[in-house]
């Protein structure tokens, strides 16, 4: 790629010639010309990955993180954490890889783990139909594969819920094959790289990424003793800690900062190219705290669908009155105290948004006949303790968890982080919502 001109000029003069080429296409020097520089733009792209794959290997070894899958290659290790990685902050993933290890150290314990069980494991993580997937396919697993994880890419791929990147990053780093784990930190590194302006959000941008960075890989390491492992999770540390989104990129610190076309423009904050997403929907909901002096009510939510399989506090659509809220709670025989409203809170979804207004109604006991009314068949009236040790309670709600000192996670805490999150200030308190699936 070197330093600039001398590879970006017959670049650019390539693409003119393709660009105008229907206008020449009878011209016999003109497709000759076209020939010789689409040899060379082959040859200068083959030149641009090789550097770019050496110097991103050597960097990686010299700056990796210290994090606790990297301790081994073990394919179920890497295949967890890469599972807990995606849209979940590296900081917040660590204690929660480590519980779930100890609770399912291997693909056997994860395939025979009960439902409720992954499902707290899980909780505060998020996105529950990942480790749903995982599990489903920890059974593949063991029915097809003897209980193995297969090694190549394309086995990988006939597994449930493991597509083109967790594929990749479990083949490469764990089997060693020349293969690309591409992500939305890749893609922003590559689209630097090269100012390459194709829109990311496109799925034919990312395999088109993806094919490019699998010839170069094929190629590199055919001759060489590094490992593609190592090539992709350095791409992976670049664009966590370097190649930074939503902001300036700490170039100076880059092993590519000499040859990367959109430093050499100035343009790396405007790379790489998305185009808009559609508007989320957005719901209003009132969501009601019915607490005793020891239990709370909770209700599992339906199998399929949003946050499925998952308990959640009673929630209605729209906004509910006092009063409304009351009748509901009378509804069930219950007898109410005291009703206190209590902070709004925003939660972000992929496609909507929940926001959400909520009371804290207390009443004089669960422990009323009225309670066994038909009414409150789908409530379940528990313990804090046992809430805390049995039942999984999604993100959306996690701030209201935490009014009914509900704790949750590997160490009480709230919510695990991840990138979907968003604060949203309410009066004199900030809540936090994060995605979950």
């Amino acid at each position: 790629m070197g330093s600039g001109v001398s590879h970006q000029a017959p670049r650019r003069i390539f693409y003119y010639y393709r660009k105008n080429g229907r206008k020449c296409k009878n011209n016999i020097d003109f497709a000759s010309k076209i020939n010789i520089l689409k040899d060379m733009e082959k040859k200068i792209c083959t030149e641009d990955h090789n550097r770019i794959i050496r110097d991103i290997c050597a960097w990686y070894r010299e700056n990796k993180r210290d994090l606790p899958w990297r301790q081994s290659r073990d394919p179920y290790r890497v295949w967890v954490s890469e599972i807990m990685l995606q849209q979940t902050r590296v900081e917040a993933v660590i204690p929660y890889y480590r519980r779930f290890l100890e609770a399912l150290p291997e693909v056997k314990a994860l395939a025979e783990c009960p439902e409720e069980k992954l499902l707290k494991l899980w909780e505060g993580l998020g996105y529950y139909s990942r480790v749903r997937n995982m599990q489903k396919a920890a059974r593949e697993v063991m029915e097809n594969h003897g209980g193995r994880i297969p090694l190549e890419r394309e086995a990988l791929l006939m597994l449930s819920g493991i597509g083109s990147y967790t594929a990749g990053a479990i083949a490469s780093i764990a089997g060693g094959e020349a293969v690309p784990a591409v992500d939305g930190n890749v893609l922003r590194v590559y689209s630097r790289l090269f100012a390459d302006e194709r829109d990311v959000r496109k799925e034919k941008t990312k395999k088109a990424v993806t094919e490019e960075l699998t010839l170069a890989m094929k190629a590199f390491f055919s001759g060489t003793d590094d490992l593609p492992g190592e090539f992709n999770q350095g791409l992976m540390d670049l664009g966590a800690g370097v190649c930074l989104p939503n902001g300036q990129p700490l170039c100076e610190a880059c092993p590519c900062r000499l040859y990367c076309r959109a430093h050499e423009d100035g343009c790396e904050t405007s790379l790489p190219v998305r185009a808009p997403q559609k508007a989320r929907r957005i719901e209003d909901r009132t969501v009601l705290l019915i607490t005793d002096t020891d239990k709370v009510a909770i209700r599992k939510r339906p199998a399929t669908g949003l946050l499925a399989g998952l308990y959640e506090f009673p929630n209605y659509p729209g906004n509910l009155t006092d009063e409304e809220s009351l009748a509901i709670v009378e509804a069930r025989g219950l007898v109410p105290l005291h009703i206190q409203r209590i902070e709004n809170a925003k939660h972000i979804f992929s496609h909507i948004e929940w926001h959400m207004q909520a009371y804290e109604v207390r009443i004089a006991s669960f422990d009323r006949e009225g309670r066994e009314k038909p009414e409150a068949e789908d409530w379940i009236l528990a313990g804090r303790q046992e809430i805390q040790a049995r039942y999984a309670i999604p993100s959306a709600f996690g701030v209201y968890a935490e009014h009914v000192r509900l704790m949750r996670g590997p160490f009480g805490d709230s919510a695990g982080q991840t990138d979907g999150e968003a604060v949203v200030s309410t009066g004199n308190k900030a809540l936090t919502g994060v995605s979950d699936e």
